[in-house]
């Protein structure tokens, strides 16, 4: 069971991140009109490497967003942030939605 497209109320661009290379930052090609539930709240979260910092929004999305860690993100108000934690929320067998969560600068 996919979380319900009724509740994804929002729109955010998402470019995907591909890694760095000799001129900075490589991103994929822009996935725009994603729906998506963004809640701007600010909360501290733990990053890829373990160090605590701030998430400014927090985005739940459908279970195969494309949003690796690092990925630019531009929220329905405009702001351009940076994706700093993606967690991919499944229960096999339970009535509860799949989803992927997406942590902000």
């Amino acid at each position: 069971m996919r979380v319900p497209g009724y509740l994804l109320r929002h729109r955010i661009t998402v470019e995907p991140y591909l890694g760095v290379s000799a001129y900075g930052p490589r991103y994929g090609p822009k996935v725009e009109d994603v729906p998506a539930l963004v809640d701007e709240t600010i909360k501290r979260v733990r990053d890829a490497t373990g160090a605590e910092v701030t998430s400014t929004a927090q985005i739940i999305a459908a279970p195969d967003l494309n949003c690796p860690t690092g990925s630019r993100i531009t929220l329905p108000d405009g702001r351009t942030t940076t994706a700093l934690t993606v967690a991919h929320h499944t229960a096999p067998g339970l009535p509860v939605p799949a989803s992927t969560e997406v942590s902000c600068e």
